[in-house]
């Protein structure tokens, strides 16, 4: 029997359309079981890609929609999307959304990840959004704490915090999927929270989400198997 695929790495079809999409999943095969679509390619076909590579092809999708609106809104949206069998979904952290989302996905087998704090910010940019003022290391944990005490299955937050959401109390039984994960030498594009794979499996994560550095590779199969050769 063929072994199981490593599904602690989840890819990131982060490219600009459902056929590119497919192509990329098509060239790494059976290299890799998880696969993220984000919001970059829903109007690209993104969900349909979605439902053809977890019906026709078996693999595990993590839709990254990071909704935020009111409950109500986030409810029926939540609740149009588990109908789709997928695996995980993103809300923002926010108390009151992820009450409504895991309303909405009442009756699946859909997790609720809660966005703490993007990897792509530092505390210059939560100041020109009005962040509330403080270390944004103990802003992310906080996040983080609120999200799980909602209902959040998971939370989605940096390598550098996940050492300390993984000790908090509420984390008992949940999730935590770091992006921000890069191998060594790789262009950091526009993250600024990162760390090498191995390093945030080792702090507390039970996924990793990588993009660039496999669709950017040219052999992305190879790519994804470097990086789960580094995991173990």
């Amino acid at each position: 029997m063929e072994d199981a695929v490593d599904d602690r790495l989840i890819i990131a079809l982060d490219v600009g359309n459902a056929v590119a999409g497919a192509e990329l999943a098509g060239r790494i095969g059976d290299a890799a079981s998880f696969y993220k679509i984000g919001l970059g390619m829903l109007t690209g076909g993104g969900l349909a890609l979605a439902r053809e590579l977890k019906d026709e092809h078996g693999k595990r999708i993590f839709l990254d929609m990071k909704l935020f609106d009111i409950g109500a809104t986030v409810e029926a949206a939540v609740r149009g999307l588990a109908q789709f069998d997928l695996d995980f979904l993103t809300v923002h952290g926010d108390p009151h959304v992820v009450r409504a989302a895991k309303q909405g996905a009442a009756g699946s087998q859909m997790k609720i990840l809660g966005v703490t704090v993007l990897t792509s910010l530092d505390r210059s940019d939560l100041d020109a959004a009005m962040f509330v003022p403080g270390d944004l290391h103990d802003l992310t944990v906080e996040r983080a704490a609120r999200a799980f005490e909602a209902g959040a299955d998971g939370v989605i937050a940096s390598p550098r915090e996940a050492a300390a959401i993984r000790a908090l109390p509420e984390a008992h039984d949940r999730l935590i999927v770091t992006p921000g994960v890069r191998p060594a030498g790789a262009d950091l594009g526009d993250q600024k929270r990162v760390e090498p794979p191995a390093a945030a499996l080792a702090a507390g994560a039970d996924h990793i989400v990588i993009g660039r550095p496999v669709w950017q590779a040219a052999d992305p199969r190879k790519a994804v198997q470097d990086i789960l050769a580094g995991l173990n």
